[in-house]
């Protein structure tokens, strides 16, 4: 399963929504239970997904889910 699929896993989880299909330009206007509350929820449900964690800063700069997919890349990939 690739980044993107578990990815939709987890959208589809913490919305209880499993019509949600991700693309890159997906954003939080576009799923209307996605508000501040679900978004924190969201991110927690990710880092425990990937095994990662995200910086504050980067929780808030998210424009879309290609940017959250390139974040997690970079997080998985070797130091």
């Amino acid at each position: 399963m690739n980044i993107q699929e578990r990815l939709t896993k987890v959208f589809r989880a913490v919305f209880d929504n499993e019509s949600i299909t991700l693309t890159p330009d997906l954003t939080a206007d576009d799923i209307d239970e996605w508000d501040s509350l679900s978004h924190i929820n969201l991110m927690l449900a990710i880092e425990l997904e990937f095994g990662i964690e995200f910086l504050q800063s980067e929780i808030q700069d998210f424009r879309n889910v290609g940017e959250l997919i390139e974040c997690v890349k970079t997080k998985l990939e070797p130091s």
